[in-house]
C-alpha cells in the first residue's frame, strides 16, 4: 500500500469511528454476538495475567474493556486512533472514578513508539483494530518493543474464512460479497455511510507475522464459527435460543484443529519469547 493510500485509509477509518463514537458502546452492548466475543477476550486476558498487571489496550474505543480491567485492579494504558472514541473512553473512566488507574492516549497502533517508555505485562485488542493497521509486521514489532519478555498479547482478529458469510452470500448468488474477505490488501467496509479500511487475515498469516516479531503461539480458537456474525443481529434477536445453542457449540469445538482457523473472528493468544 502506497504512502498516500495509507494516509487516506487511516483518515477514512478515523472519521468513520469518530462519527459513531457517541452510540458505539450502546450498539455493541445491544448486540449479543459482540457481547459474547467481548466476554471471551476478557476471559482469555484474565486467565493469562497475574493480579495488578499493567495492560495495554489497542483500539480501546469507548472504554468498556478499560473500565472492566481497571475495576479488577489492573493498571491500564489505552490508545485509540479516533479522537472521539478517546474522549468517550476518558469520560467513562472519569465517571467510574478510575482515573488514577487508567491513562488514555490519542494514538494509532502504528504510533506506539510515541507512548511513554515502559513495559507491559499484557496487550489486548478487541473487535479487530489490528485488521486496520497499515503494516501489520511493523505494528507487531512495535508491540514487541512495549511488552516484557514472557508477556502476552490477546487479540480478537477478523478472520478470512467465515462460514456463515460464505453460505449467506453464495445462497444469494452475490459472488462479489461472498469473496470480499479473500481480496488482497485493504478493503473498505461500510460503517454508517463511511468506510473502515480492513485487511482480513487467516490465523496462520497473523501468527507468522507476530512470530517474526518474537512471539510464540499459546492458544487459538474461532469466534463466530457456528454462531452468526455480529451484523446478523436481527436474525439473532429473532432466534435467541438457537443462537445460544450455537454459541455453546462454538465454545466446545472452536479450539479444535482444522476448524479453529474459521469463523467471523479468531481469538489468538501469543507470548513474547
Amino acid at each position: 500500500m502506497g504512502v498516500v493510500r495509507a494516509e487516506r485509509a487511516l483518515l477514512d477509518t478515523q472519521q468513520a469511528f469518530d462519527a459513531v463514537a457517541s452510540g458505539y458502546d450502546r450498539s455493541n452492548t445491544e448486540n449479543r454476538m459482540l457481547s459474547d466475543m467481548r466476554e471471551r477476550v476478557r476471559s482469555a486476558v484474565s486467565r493469562a495475567v497475574a493480579p495488578n498487571a499493567h495492560l495495554l489496550d489497542l483500539g480501546c474505543g469507548p472504554g468498556a474493556d478499560v473500565v472492566h480491567f481497571a475495576n479488577l485492579g489492573h493498571q491500564v494504558t489505552a490508545i485509540d486512533w479516533s479522537p472521539a472514541m478517546v474522549r468517550e473512553s476518558q469520560r467513562r473512566v472519569s465517571t467510574a472514578g478510575l482515573s488514577s488507574a487508567v491513562a488514555v492516549h490519542h494514538l494509532g497502533i502504528q504510533e506506539l513508539d510515541r507512548l511513554p517508555p515502559g513495559r507491559f505485562d499484557a496487550v489486548y485488542s478487541n473487535f479487530g483494530p489490528l485488521n486496520c493497521v497499515p503494516d501489520l509486521a511493523a505494528s507487531a514489532r512495535l508491540i514487541a518493543s512495549r511488552i516484557r519478555r514472557g508477556g502476552i498479547i490477546v487479540a480478537s482478529v477478523i478472520g478470512r474464512v467465515c462460514p456463515w458469510e460464505l453460505s449467506l452470500y453464495l445462497a444469494r448468488r452475490d459472488w462479489s460479497r461472498a469473496m470480499v474477505r479473500f481480496r488482497g490488501g485493504l478493503v473498505p467496509v461500510p460503517l454508517d455511510g463511511r468506510h473502515v479500511w480492513t485487511r482480513y487475515y487467516t490465523p496462520g498469516q497473523f501468527g507468522r507475522t507476530f512470530a517474526d516479531a518474537g512471539f510464540s503461539l499459546v492458544s487459538l480458537r474461532a469466534l463466530g464459527l457456528f454462531a452468526p456474525p455480529p451484523y446478523l443481529q436481527a436474525f439473532a434477536d429473532r432466534h435467541p435460543a438457537l443462537v445460544t445453542t450455537l454459541q455453546r457449540i462454538d465454545d466446545r469445538v472452536g479450539g479444535w484443529p482444522g476448524v479453529r482457523a474459521c469463523g467471523d473472528h479468531f481469538l489468538i493468544v501469543m507470548e513474547r519469547s
